[in-house]
């Protein structure tokens, strides 16, 4: 592309940005968009045809600069969708998961001390939010985050000495049963 042309587009760049920016409506991607545009123009400037007006050359440009941003978007909106359809089914408290959590686990947690089981089973097991528990048991919420964590931490070394090999796998699909465990 020849000097007179690349100054051309560089006169009309306001004129350019109004157009992306009605299009787009946002005032960072519609500059993102023409500063795209701007350097796939120099680019490609080979493509460019000398008795062809610059201007309406780079409208092109833009117009498909805009239409492949939509495209983008709505790629990404669509796989947004159907992760959160995912992320919905597949979390939250429902009774398959519940079978999938191993079967010990409740006998290692009755086994802990008596402020850590319960802790344990009102916020873990239970879902309970940790700022309920604290003000329930007239705890303060960082004292409650304290046995929580403390809480976990005991949960954790019980699981890898008694389920080594399964809690190392995150405990799911558990291969030992709690009337047939040889440690319980």
């Amino acid at each position: 592309m020849p000097g007179e042309p690349l100054a051309q587009l560089i006169a009309q760049r306001r004129r350019f940005f109004a157009f992306v920016h009605r299009r787009v409506s946002d005032y960072e991607l519609a500059e993102d968009i023409l500063q795209s545009a701007y350097l796939r123009a120099f680019e490609h400037r080979d493509t460019f045809k000398p008795d062809e007006s610059a201007v309406a050359w780079f409208y092109r440009l833009l117009r498909n600069a805009v239409i492949d941003n939509y495209r983008r978007h709505t790629f990404k909106e669509k796989a947004l969708e159907t992760w959160t359809r995912e992320l919905k089914s597949s979390t939250g408290s429902c009774p398959e998961l519940q079978n999938e959590v191993c079967e010990c686990l409740h006998d290692i947690v009755e086994g802990l001390k008596a402020e850590y089981s319960e802790i344990l089973r009102a916020v873990d097991i239970g879902e309970q939010r940790l700022q309920d528990f604290a003000k329930q048991n007239r705890l303060s919420i960082s004292n409650a985050g304290v046995r929580v964590h403390r809480a976990r931490a005991a949960l954790r070394k019980q699981l890898l000495r008694i389920c080594a090999t399964c809690a190392k796998h995150g405990c799911v699909n558990c291969t030992c049963k709690n009337d047939s465990h040889p440690c319980l």
